[in-house]
């Protein structure tokens, strides 16, 4: 059987998702172009799989990968490279709240306004994911727990919609995203 161009796509898309995300944990400026590619055909392939929660997440990825690039290749001259650093509790709080809000909104416009499969699921994983790309692109440690928390929604959510190769990256990203987790918190505290 040959494959669809959409999931010629997909494979596209999920190989340099995979190699962006491994860069990441290595803490590799380079992650960022690999993150542009596969953020770019994912709204192609959620806009056909009537995701459209993703579709917006993917439009935003695409900016968030190139402030995280800028951000990371413009350390302060003293510096090899953008030092890890951690929330303090009250910025936790924040951005929980905002999430939770955040998702609650977003998923009842979805699920009022559109057609859209499991509005609240992809409207969480729509939400945590912009705040966890955000404070990925500031090297903050926590963006791995959230990462890990929208990966193991996401993986359901692909899966449901039998978009099985993209469920099986997101199996790839939260195995990654423990691996960023662990490999971040040994990182020197900025």
């Amino acid at each position: 059987m040959e494959p669809t161009p959409l999931q010629i796509i997909e494979f596209i898309a999920v190989v340099s998702g995979m190699t962006h995300v491994y860069l990441l944990t290595r803490q590799k400026v380079v992650a960022w172009p690999f993150g542009l590619l596969s953020v770019g055909l994912f709204i192609f392939i959620f806009a056909e799989s009537r995701l459209y929660s993703d579709v917006i997440l993917h439009v935003v990825y695409v900016l968030l990968n190139i402030y995280g690039w800028w951000n990371w290749a413009h350390r302060r001259p003293e510096e090899d490279e953008l030092p890890v650093t951690r929330l303090k509790r009250t910025e936790i709080a924040a951005w929980s709240a905002l999430i939770l809000a955040g998702f609650i909104a977003w998923g009842s416009v979805m699920k009022a306004n559109t057609n859209a499969d499991f509005p609240y699921p992809d409207a969480f994983t729509t939400v945590a994911s912009l705040v966890a790309q955000f404070l990925l692109a500031r090297k903050k440690l926590e963006n791995w727990i959230i990462w890990i928390i929208v990966d193991v929604v996401a993986i359901n959510i692909y899966t449901l919609k039998g978009l099985y190769l993209t469920s099986g990256l997101y199996g790839v990203y939260l195995l990654l995203c423990i691996k960023g987790w662990r490999d971040w918190r040994k990182a020197p505290a900025g």
